[in-house]
């Protein structure tokens, strides 16, 4: 599986398409190839307030959804802090 798939699949592209294949390429190359990285943020991005209401049709925000997700992925700061 290439880092393309695993980004999809990683964002639901499939169930909720959001990102075209230039936009993730883009993400993937700005985030230095690191797809944990990419993945955050596309998921954040992506978290956006999705409710939508249309003459009595109303689909549920999946914003909360996708802001889990992106806390599986988010960058720690593992380095050491040195005294004086």
């Amino acid at each position: 599986m290439d880092y393309l798939q695993e980004l999809k699949l990683i964002l639901r592209e499939k169930d909720m398409p959001f990102f075209t294949d230039e936009e993730l390429q883009y993400f993937y190359n700005k985030y230095n190839n690191d797809i944990k990285k990419t993945a955050y943020y596309c998921l954040i991005a992506k978290s956006e307030d999705t409710t939508l209401q249309i003459s009595g049709l109303s689909l549920a925000d999946t914003s909360e959804y996708f802001l889990r997700l992106a806390s599986q992925y988010r960058p720690s700061n593992s380095g050491v802090l040195k005294n004086g």
